[in-house]
């Protein structure tokens, strides 16, 4: 195990929706028995087509193919973390926190899988590396997600509710002394796929959107879909949002106004009934994509009225504070401190996740 009085990290975060891989240089210390961070350095690195595509097909692969896919990404993740550490100067970092991307996420059925494989990263940048935090999880019975929350509860709780607008959008929050989070419904992953449809890779600050009118038989139908898991909550993925939302969303070039329009909707009274299901009011802290997203977040203020307030903080926080976090939680595995917790999760036990190379 590692303990020390201050670590340096790089994390890793490729989300569902596809833009690329983001990297951040992260320092983190304990003072007053309180976690403290800095982002020292941060980028994303845009996929090309080419690897939009093999990401985008790798559920459909080979066995064999899908093998050679996940050390031809770790090879890819290493590159890019060597490129990044020379051009900060050859900063000196204690070790990698991958995520990696997800290609399978089946808790119910007993898995979950994500490519970059950690043994490549190691091989390429020669760091140490913590990847693979799902799969324990998963093992001990846990949905393997989500697993930003212990960053939220340890790094960010001075906010009543942290929400995050990534390809599906989640939050957490604290009840009854516990942290609980869920995910709420798929966000930037149906507005991004609309946006393409168009030459777009996405709807930047919601401009189609805004010019498009809502369909409230579609909105019924996609609110209904998030009704079936009200109660459940279960970890949504990709599965999940091909088979039961993206049926709804088709439409020639003319329709993807109003798609979208609706689907902004959808996305802001599921955000807003979520917090008030709990009974929170307070301050969101809202960050990944869909935070620069400026209409939807009119239609949250909208839904959420004078008792719920939407913090976008710093830029630099809201587009890597997965990477920050997946780097907590790289620093919380080699402390061999718990970085899942049961009561997110619906895991048997809390644990320590994550696979250890090069340490």
């Amino acid at each position: 195990m590692m303990t020390k009085e201050k670590y340096r990290v790089l994390g890793l975060m490729s989300g569902t929706s596809l833009d690329g891989l983001d990297i951040a240089c992260c320092s983190f210390w304990r003072k007053d028995g309180q976690w403290n961070f800095k982002i020292e350095h941060a980028t994303t690195v845009r996929y090309n087509q080419q690897w939009r595509t093999k990401l985008e097909t790798a559920p459909t692969l080979s066995g064999e193919e899908l093998i050679a896919l996940d050390f031809s990404y770790g090879n890819f993740l290493g590159s890019a973390c060597a490129t990044f550490i020379a051009k900060q100067k050859k900063i000196k970092v204690d070790f990698i926190a991958s995520h990696g991307h997800t290609v399978f996420h089946q808790p119910g059925r007993g898995f979950t899988y994500q490519i970059g494989n950690g043994n490549a990263i190691h091989a390429v940048t020669g760091l140490p590396v913590v990847y693979d935090f799902r799969s324990l999880d998963v093992i001990n019975g846990g949905q393997g997600a989500p697993l930003v929350p212990i960053g939220d509860k340890l790094l960010f709780d001075q906010y009543d509710v942290c929400l995050n607008l990534g390809g599906i959008a989640n939050i957490s929050l604290e009840q009854k002394r516990d942290r609980i989070a869920f995910d709420v419904c798929f966000a930037n992953m149906a507005l991004n796929m609309l946006a393409e449809k168009v030459g777009e890779a996405y709807d930047k600050n919601g401009r189609l959107a805004s010019e498009g009118e809502i369909n409230t038989n579609l909105l019924k139908k996609m609110n209904g879909v998030y009704r079936q898991f009200a109660k459940k909550r279960p970890s949504l993925g990709r599965e999940i949002f091909e088979s039961k939302l993206v049926p709804f969303l088709q439409g020639n070039k003319k329709d993807i106004p109003n798609l979208l329009r609706t689907c902004t909707e959808s996305i802001a009274i599921e955000i807003v009934n979520a917090i008030r299901s709990f009974k929170k009011t307070g301050s969101v802290l809202c960050t990944g994509g869909g935070a620069f997203n400026s209409f939807l977040l009119s239609r949250m203020l909208e839904y959420g009225g004078d008792d719920i307030t939407f913090v976008v903080p710093d830029e630099e926080i809201v587009k890597f504070k997965e990477a920050l976090i997946f780097a907590f939680l790289g620093v919380l595995r080699v402390r061999d401190e718990s970085n899942c917790l049961k009561t997110v999760t619906k895991a048997r036990k809390d644990s320590s996740a994550g696979i250890l190379v090069g340490f």
